[in-house]
């Protein structure tokens, strides 16, 4: 009989996740009901709000249940089916989460042209961290030719994409991200204009040099030292989309800034727009998004990377690692082959 393979999750981690916090289970393949669709996983992204998902805390969506198969985005095979609007070899879009076979009926998926990109896109730079970016900076963030754009996590899946649109945009990019091979990368391969290590000592002051003309748009998803680094270069009016903060998702506790009368004094006197934001948001910018982005793929304007891990048993570790910035690009886990 034909396994099939699932990630769920035993605890709730405290702090970082832990490789006991997470448990694969083998089990029988199940056998689509009328009106339904079985699905072989091919790509299972990986992305950091996942964190949030395995707390209980109040949030914008409920948590994975103890027991529950981890959620996350998937890219899968149709490989049998009772539904009239799917057939046998379909390739579709879906949130299966962290298992190698899921049944569904058929609501929520979207159908994949494999001609446009490779499938492994439409959970990358065509799915939700490309739209992450795209609404992010251009609905909130709106540069303006000759502005500074400042993102963090610059060569990560959403980050590399903000620096590139606000490129196209003709404002200035600068990026900071860990590590020299992805400040080099960003800069040489993505075009940012600069690109600073969040490990170095001295980012403050060498970030006040890259941006001598202070930030008009502050793309987050880090939050910690390098929001600290950012705050005091903001210019009037300038824009912050929070989309993510990564620093802070394994905090086990709340611990307030000292420096929070003097932000929300900055808030006021510069005007500032601060913005917490969820891609589903602008659900209604999706054909936008997939025709500039497609298009600026295509053209060669906006370029991505894939990080891959091999096999399901690879997801807990591959995720633990992308909470700690050991990805370079989008973080994938490739669970099976393109056809079978």
């Amino acid at each position: 009989m034909l396994q099939a393979k699932r990630v769920v999750l035993v605890t709730r981690p405290i702090g970082e996740p832990k490789a006991s916090d997470f448990r694969i289970e083998e089990c029988a393949v199940p056998t689509p009901g009328p009106g339904q669709v079985l699905l072989r996983t091919i790509w299972l992204s990986l992305d950091p709000y996942m964190r949030g998902r395995m707390s209980d805390g109040p949030s914008y969506a409920a948590p994975v249940p103890i027991g529950g198969v981890m959620e996350g985005g998937t890219v899968s095979e149709v490989i049998a089916s009772s539904n009239p609007d799917l057939v046998k070899g379909d390739i579709v879009l879906w949130r299966a989460g962290w298992q190698t076979h899921a049944l569904s009926d058929g609501k929520g998926l979207t159908k994949i042209d494999p001609g446009i990109a490779p499938i492994s896109t439409a959970v990358g730079v065509l799915g939700m961290p490309g739209m992450t970016a795209y609404t992010g900076l251009v609905e909130i963030g709106k540069p303006r030719p000759g502005e500074t754009v400042v993102v963090a996590a610059a060569s990560g899946a959403v980050g590399s994409a903000v620096g590139q649109i606000a490129k196209i945009k003709g404002a200035r990019a600068v990026g900071i991200a860990g590590g020299k091979d992805k400040c080099d990368y960003v800069k040489r391969e993505l075009g940012f204009d600069d690109c600073l290590d969040h490990r170095d000592p001295d980012l403050a002051s060498k970030l006040k040099d890259a941006c001598w003309k202070g930030i008009d748009v502050y793309f987050e998803n880090v939050g910690g030292a390098v929001f600290e680094a950012v705050f005091p270069l903001l210019n009037a009016f300038a824009r912050v989309p929070v989309c993510g903060l990564i620093a802070h998702y394994n905090d086990t506790e709340a611990k307030p800034p000292k420096w929070a009368a003097s932000m929300m004094r900055a808030v006021l006197t510069k005007r500032l727009t601060i913005r917490g934001f969820i891609v589903s948001d602008f659900a209604a910018r999706q054909a936008d998004f997939l025709r500039d982005m497609s298009g600026w793929v295509g053209e060669g304007r906006v370029k991505y990377k894939e990080f891959v891990t091999e096999g399901l048993d690879s997801a807990p570790a591959a995720f633990m690692g992308l909470l700690k910035g050991a990805n370079f690009g989008k973080q994938l886990v490739r669970v099976g082959p393109d056809k079978v």
